[in-house]
């Protein structure tokens, strides 16, 4: 019997694996229907990667690597091109000045950064130095305050690598990928999350040190008492406009 292109039936959304032709590592595993026209996966992936809609061009791989289709019409369903699990939707950024080109997303070595020198810094009076010497002059007993080493380790009890979780303020939701402490952060416990669009600072990488691996800007360490853990799922961003 021959398979119909346009894949319209049951729930037959596809996981695909997408990546992007200027970001090396960025790579996601997004859940799609193929009832999604072209132009909406577009909206969709640019809340992602950051490639703007008018200069994104889609292509789509096999499992075996080969090219299957070039999604050259917006109208068009993503079923028309019969999209699989496990097939690679690749991001191709048409625009030459775009914010992913060059580098700037994934190398930090590239941003030139302020730097001041110490004299310079002392002089300052509006520093956080000079904020902290006069909290300590004021009140010398708030500086002998120290944060235990194991401080939050009781919240991290039910809090597990891989869980869906949802981050506090801003109900920021993705995978915890690192439980434990941050020396570099501080005394006490850390969770480190994997956020499902790009709303975070890192790719897991924070002041030297590794503490887990995700997309670049989607990682982000905060303290237990913002992590609430359960059934999360990834938001869609259009199912607010169903009817």
């Amino acid at each position: 019997m021959a398979t119909s292109r346009l894949q319209m039936e049951g729930d037959d959304s596809v996981l695909l694996h997408v990546t992007h032709s200027n970001l090396k590592s960025f790579a996601a595993d997004v859940r799609f229907s193929p009832q999604m026209n072209v132009e909406a996966v577009k909206e969709k992936l640019w809340k992602k990667c950051g490639t703007s809609v008018n200069a994104m061009a889609l292509e789509l791989y096999d499992e075996s690597g080969s090219k299957v289709a070039l999604l050259s019409d917006d109208s068009r369903p993503l079923g028309f091109y019969s999209p699989f699990d496990g097939f690679r939707l690749h991001i191709v950024d048409l625009d030459p000045s775009s914010v992913t080109t060059g580098g700037w997303l994934e190398d930090t070595s590239l941003v030139e950064k302020y730097t001041i020198s110490e004299e310079d810094y002392a002089k300052r009076t509006d520093s956080f130095r000079k904020f902290k010497e006069k909290r300590v002059s004021q009140n010398p007993a708030a500086s002998e305050v120290k944060t235990k080493e194991d401080f939050m380790e009781d919240l991290c009890a039910d809090i597990k690598v891989g869980d869906r979780c949802q981050v506090e303020p801003g109900e920021k939701r993705g995978v915890v990928k690192y439980v434990g402490r941050a020396e570099s952060l501080g005394p006490g416990y850390w969770v480190g999350i994997q956020y499902d669009e790009p709303l975070g600072k890192h790719d897991g990488l924070v002041k030297g040190t590794r503490l887990f691996e995700c997309p670049q800007l989607h990682g982000g360490v905060v303290r237990p008492d913002k992590v609430k853990v359960g059934d999360y799922p990834e938001r869609d961003p259009f199912e607010e406009d169903e009817i």
